[in-house]
């Protein structure tokens, strides 16, 4: 995204992207709670190949999750910054 100029996202357009952004975060932890739930379950009832490929399967989307959430709250951590460098330049 541009800094500055044609084409730089407004204050407003940053801001709704925050938003958004945060829904995703509160979206992928529920999921990644969902999913050490399941992780839990699947492990108390240890026992079968069945189980086994659903146990690899939870822990690759447990970690893809993690990564995401990862990802998303770096974005969010600059997009941050972003809102309060236009926030203090406004003021000036």
């Amino acid at each position: 995204m541009p800094e500055g100029g044609v084409g730089a996202p407004s204050l407003e357009a940053i801001e709704s992207t925050l938003t958004d952004g945060y829904a995703e975060v509160l979206t992928l932890e529920a999921e990644r709670s969902r999913i050490e739930r399941r992780i839990g379950e699947v492990a108390r009832d240890a026992g079968g190949e069945a189980n086994l490929r659903e146990f690899a399967r939870l822990s690759e989307s447990l970690e893809a999750a993690d990564g995401e959430l990862e990802r998303l709250r770096s974005l969010l951590s600059n997009l941050q910054a972003r809102r309060r460098d236009l926030r203090s330049s406004s003021r000036s």
